[in-house]
C-alpha cells in the first residue's frame, strides 16, 4: 500500500483534520488514564498551539522544540507546529543542561515547550546556548491564561509536500545527535506502507507504546498510524516498566503494542509475566535494536502474542523491512515492506548474492532531506534515490533479511566477521543472562577481541568464565568473548539504545 500526496500538503491536514472532515470527529483519539479525547479535542488544542506560536511570531519553515512527556500536550503541541508550517524538534524532555544547550545552538529553534518539571534544566542550559529559544512552561499559570485566549479555529498552512516538517535525530552512539529534516511526502509514506499494509491499522485497533513520542519510531505507531485511519492511541507519561505495562494493557486493552528489545526481556522475565493478561493484543512490535531469536521465542512462550522485529532508521523514515503477521522467521528482521528497495552490496555498491553478508541499501518516497550543516556525511549516505545505511546484513532465498549490526560495530576478529549479535542471542540463553551487549576492544598488541557486558544474576568470577565456555561449547570459538564485564546497567543514548561506543572504553 502507497499514497503520493499532491504537491501542496500538510501532513497535520492529512492525519488530524482530515478525520474531521470524514465525519470522525467524535470518535476517540487520545486514552490517558485521566480521560478520553476525541479528535475534535486534539484538533481545537492543537489549533490553539498554532494560534499561540503565531501571536509569539514564530513563522513557516522555523524551528519549534518539543520537550515534553507524553500527552495530549505532547500531541496537540506538535500538529500546531506543523498546522502553522513550521518545524518540529522533539527532543527527550529529561535531557541535563549540556545537552539541552546542543539541541538549543544545532537546531536555532524559536520556541522550545516544555514541562515544570523541566523548566530548570532547561533554564540553565540557556546561559550555554547564544541563541535562546523562549520557553513556553505548559501548565503554567501564565501559560494557560494564554492558551484560553486563544481561538480553536486555525487555517493549516499549505506545505509543498517536500518542505521539512520534523526533524529526527540519528540514534547514532558516538558525538553528537545528527539532525535528520523529514519532509511531509516521507511521513504520507511510511504510514501508509507500514502502518497501513503491514500492520494493518484499521479504526478498530488501540495502540500502546513502550518508547516515547519523541522517539520518531513510537510517534509513527504510537500516533501517526493510529491517527491515519480514526483508530486511538493510549499515552502515559513516566518510564514504563513491566508492572506498569501490565497494568495499562490490562485497563486500556490496546489491540497493539509498540516494544524494543529491552522492555521485551524486562516483561518475559518478570514475576508477574505468567499472569499478565495481554489477550487483547493482536500483534506487537518491536524495533531500535536487534531482537535476539532466543528473545522473540521467550515473548511468544510467555505471552502467545506476535512480535514482529523491524528494522528502520530516521534517515528513511521508520520501517523498511519488518516481520509479517503468520510469518515470523525468528532470528531475521523479514521482509523488505512494500513501497521501499533493499539491496545487500559489497564496498563498491555492487548487488551481493543471497547468503553473503553487505551493507545495506534502501531505497523509496521516505528518503530524508540530508543531515543538518554536515553536507559530507549527507553526501556520503545519500547516493541519489539510495540511503547507504552503514547497516550489515545478509538476505536469505526467499527474502528474509539478518540483521548483522552496524559496520563500525562488526568485529574482524583473526581475519574473519563477527557479528555481536550473533554471540549476544547465545548468551541470552545462558539461564543467569538478562541483557547482553558485544563489542571489539582493542588489546596491547593492536588485536580486536570480543569483550561482553553482561547484566546477570549470581555475578561471580566464576560466572564469566561459565559464560566464556558456554560461548565457545555453542558458536565457533574465535567468536567466543575473551573478557565478560558484569554491570548493573548499560550506557544509553538519547534515545535509549546501548551505547557501545562508550563500553568500549569501559
Amino acid at each position: 500500500m502507497t499514497f503520493e500526496p499532491p504537491e501542496q500538503f500538510n501532513i497535520a491536514d492529512h492525519l488530524l483534520d482530515a478525520r474531521i472532515r470524514e465525519g470522525r470527529g467524535s470518535r476517540v483519539a487520545l486514552v490517558t488514564d485521566q480521560r478520553t479525547w476525541s479528535y475534535r479535542d486534539v484538533q481545537g488544542l492543537a489549533n490553539r498551539y498554532g494560534n499561540l506560536l503565531r501571536e509569539t511570531g514564530v513563522m513557516p519553515e522555523q524551528r519549534v522544540i518539543i520537550a515534553l512527556p507524553d500527552g495530549p500536550e505532547f500531541v496537540a503541541a506538535l500538529f500546531g507546529i506543523l498546522k502553522i508550517g513550521a518545524v518540529v524538534v522533539m527532543v527527550n524532555p529529561d535531557l541535563k543542561p549540556d545537552a539541552i544547550a546542543y539541541f538549543y545552538q544545532y537546531t536555532r529553534a524559536r520556541v522550545a515547550f516544555v514541562h515544570p518539571d523541566n523548566r530548570d534544566a532547561f533554564e540553565a542550559a540557556r546561559a550555554e546556548a547564544p541563541l535562546l529559544a523562549e520557553l513556553e512552561v505548559v501548565g503554567s499559570e501564565t501559560f494557560e491564561r494564554r492558551m484560553e485566549s486563544q481561538s480553536l479555529e486555525l487555517e493549516t498552512f499549505p506545505s509543498h509536500r517536500d518542505d521539512a516538517c520534523i526533524w529526527l535525530f540519528s540514534g547514532g552512539t558516538t558525538g553528537h545527535p545528527k539532525a535528520v529534516p523529514q519532509s511531509h511526502r516521507s511521513f504520507a509514506h511510511t504510514t501508509a506502507a507500514y502502518g497501513q499494509g503491514v500492520l494493518g491499522l484499521t479504526e478498530d485497533d488501540v495502540t500502546i507504546s513502550v518508547p516515547k513520542l519523541f522517539f520518531g519510531y513510537a510517534m509513527g505507531t504510537n500516533l501517526f498510524f493510529p491517527f491515519s485511519v480514526g483508530a486511538r492511541s493510549v499515552l502515559f507519561p513516566g518510564k514504563p516498566t513491566p508492572e506498569l505495562l501490565f497494568e495499562e494493557i490490562g485497563k486500556h486493552r490496546p489491540t497493539v503494542l509498540v516494544n524494543v528489545p529491552t522492555m521485551v526481556n524486562h516483561m518475559v522475565g518478570h514475576p508477574e509475566a505468567a499472569g499478565a493478561d495481554l489477550a487483547s493484543l493482536r500483534l506487537a512490535t518491536s524495533a531500535g535494536e536487534a531482537l535476539p531469536a532466543e528473545l522473540y521465542l521467550r515473548w511468544r512462550a510467555a505471552f502467545g502474542v506476535e512480535l514482529l522485529d523491524g528494522l528502520g532508521t530516521a534517515e528513511m523514515w521508520h520501517i523498511f523491512i519488518s516481520g509479517r503477521p503468520g510469518a515470523v522467521r525468528p532470528g531475521t528482521i523479514g521482509t523488505v515492506v512494500p513501497g521501499f528497495e533493499v539491496l545487500v552490496t559489497d564496498d563498491d555498491g555492487a548487488p551481493l548474492p543471497d547468503g553473503e553478508v553487505g551493507w545495506l541499501r534502501v531505497k523509496g518516497n521516505a528518503r530524508a532531506i540530508g543531515y543538518w550543516q554536515q553536507m559530507e556525511k549527507t553526501m556520503q549516505a545519500f547516493q541519489g534515490e539510495w540511503y547507504v545505511s552503514g547497516d550489515m546484513v545478509s538476505r536469505d532465498a526467499d527474502g528474509y533479511f539478518t540483521y548483522c549490526g552496524r559496520g563500525d560495530d562488526m568485529l574482524k576478529v583473526g581475519g574473519r566477521w563477527l557479528a555481536p549479535q550473533e554471540v549476544e542471542n547465545c548468551l541470552l540463553q545462558h539461564p543467569a543472562v538478562r541483557e547482553a551487549a558485544v563489542v571489539g576492544v582493542v588489546d596491547a598488541q593492536g588485536l580486536t577481541k570480543p569483550h561482553a557486558f553482561v547484566i546477570a544474576t549470581g555475578r561471580t568470577a566464576a560466572l564469566g568464565e561459565a559464560l566464556k565456555a558456554f560461548v565457545r561449547e555453542r558458536l565457533e570459538p574465535y567468536k567466543a568473548p575473551r573478557e565478560v564485564v558484569f554491570l548493573e546497567d548499560f550506557p544509553r543514548t538519547h534515545l535509549g539504545k546501548v551505547d557501545r561506543g562508550r563500553l568500549r572504553t569501559n
